[in-house]
């Protein structure tokens, strides 16, 4: 009489390739979130053009916004010159903060340090604040 069992090799290979596709459906599940959460938006929401009122932005002073649905930051590092910056740090996303008595912003997550033109100073941040192009209309600075 014929046995039709399978060998123990071919079982055991039947198990692991089960399991091992289980065990990385289980793993890309997990890990679509924390990968969503570390790559950066898209730029789309927001308005694409805003406009302040110039006496929002003091000389050495600073005045934050939403552009294009992300935090926005316009200064006046100069009389009469006013720059607008992205506020969010490139090293891990967090909010810069603008020490005016200093002239620079200032990472608080971990302690990265920004001109008010917004070149890397210091820390971990790998590149600088993008800039955003600045104009007057009257008494409006538009930015975008």
């Amino acid at each position: 009489m014929e046995s039709n069992t399978v060998p123990p090799a071919q079982r055991r290979f039947f198990l692991t390739l089960i399991l091992g596709g289980v065990g990385a459906t289980l793993a890309a599940l997990a890990g679509w979130p924390v990968l969503r959460f570390l790559s950066p938006r898209s730029d789309s929401g927001g308005d694409s053009i805003v406009r302040v009122p110039r006496g929002q932005v003091p000389f050495g002073g600073s005045h934050f916004f939403n552009y294009r649905g992300r935090p926005a930051v316009l200064l006046q590092p100069r009389p009469g010159e006013y720059v607008a910056l992205s506020a969010v740090c490139t090293h891990l996303g967090c909010i810069v903060k603008w020490e005016g008595d200093k002239g620079e912003f200032l990472c608080p997550c971990h302690g990265g340090r920004f001109s008010a033109e917004g070149t890397v100073l210091g820390g971990p941040p790998p590149a600088a604040l993008p800039s955003f192009s600045v104009s007057l209309q009257g008494e409006d600075l538009v930015i975008g």
